[in-house]
């Protein structure tokens, strides 16, 4: 089960998306939770320039079997040209969080 949950993240530059990113995926059933947190200060280059900007960042906790819809949902709903997108394996964990991540992703639950 611990390899089957995976904690994807992105980020954004305005805390009323990344409400609008964390609770659309949940509501979709594209992953049991998602957090905010933030703001924060990025510094990034982009496109030959030094950018300083306030960001948040939303992790959902979501399945490897929902990853690609999630992944595709939050690249047409992010308003970044490239948004971040990372995913990061869950070596671990309760078996009942585990269960209740698998159970609240799944697309016909």
């Amino acid at each position: 089960m611990p390899d089957d949950v995976v904690i994807a993240q992105t980020t954004i530059d305005d805390e009323t998306k990344a409400g609008e990113l964390a609770g659309g995926a949940v509501e979709g059933r594209l992953a049991a939770c998602a957090h905010i947190d933030g703001p924060f200060t990025a510094v990034h280059r982009w496109k030959g320039d030094l950018i300083r900007d306030k960001e948040w960042r939303i992790s959902y906790k979501t399945t490897r079997e929902r990853l690609p819809a999630l992944a595709e949902w939050v690249k047409a709903a992010h308003s970044y040209e490239v948004p971040q997108w990372i995913v990061l394996a869950v070596d671990g964990g309760s078996e009942e969080f585990l269960s209740w991540v698998a159970q609240e992703s799944a697309p016909n639950a």
